[in-house]
């Protein structure tokens, strides 16, 4: 029977999976962190008391782009090139889920509805990341190369999805609960789709260099849709509900470690 952990294990130990795991993961990290930076500087004036933790959620997403880098270049390696296909973060944007970046380019504040669209969507995406890394840090929190960023990433992503509930949660109760909801829900369902379909492009992508069998692309193939399909029966529920975290101003205190800590 084939776990995740013995999955991951195989892509952990081949350099070329690796390679490719972290270059994707260190992709969507830096472009979250640009995207947080013009966010932050962009916020406006009546929620001047957001932009630097919005700040400091664009440093974080800066700060894991530069770990995953820095696994890569203690195992003697360099990144490649992001298949398009396995965009996450892209795909997204395409789609109209998040604030798009030729607006973020731009300058001119925001309005209050951009913020819920930029917080409904990273509640979204940081559930997602907080799952994935959990489920990580159950497997190889101890891992001798990895372990420690494991758990600095994964100690961070559930920082960043408190921190999103805790402003949500303020922004209904100024009012704006409908739009929350409607924002939470398109960006759910969305998001559950585009992550089946990039599972599915970087299996494709592992099983090649792997050289799994049919059968075993199969397998995995059918699992993932078997996830797509809990999810869009009910599973997305959980990204969109919301709870006063228990850790609260959870980025609203001293600046995160740098990778020169880490290393």
């Amino acid at each position: 029977m084939l776990s995740a952990k013995d999955l991951y294990q195989e892509i952990l130990d081949n350099d070329d999976t690796f390679r490719l795991f972290c270059s994707i993961a260190a992709a969507g990290e830096a472009q979250g962190g640009w995207e947080n930076a013009r966010i932050s500087a962009l916020v406006p004036d009546s929620y001047r008391k957001l932009a630097p933790k919005v700040a400091r959620h664009g440093a974080d997403e800066d700060k894991h782009g530069r770990i995953f880098n820095a696994l890569l270049k203690k195992r003697g390696l360099e990144p490649v090139a992001v298949p398009a296909e396995t965009d996450y973060t892209m795909l997204l944007e395409g789609i109209g889920i998040g604030l798009a970046h030729d607006r973020l380019r731009r300058d001119g504040q925001l309005t209050e509805a951009d913020l819920i669209t930029y917080l409904a969507h990273s509640r979204v995406t940081e559930q997602r990341a907080s799952d994935q890394m959990r489920m990580l840090l159950k497997y190889f929190g101890d891992h001798p190369d990895i372990g420690r960023a494991v758990r600095m990433i994964s100690h961070d992503e559930d920082n960043h999805l408190a921190y999103c509930h805790e402003e949500l949660l303020a922004m209904a109760a100024h009012g704006h609960g409908r739009r929350v909801r409607a924002a939470l829900r398109e960006a759910a369902l969305a998001e559950i789709r585009v992550y089946r379909d990039v599972s599915h492009a970087v299996m494709a992508h592992m099983g090649r260099i792997l050289k799994w069998s049919r059968a075993r692309r199969a397998l995995l193939s059918a699992g993932i849709d078997a996830v797509y399909a809990y999810e869009r029966a009910g599973g997305w529920r959980r990204m969109v509900r919301l709870r006063m975290p228990e850790f609260r101003d959870a980025l609203g205190g001293p600046p995160p470690r740098t990778t020169a800590e880490f290393a």
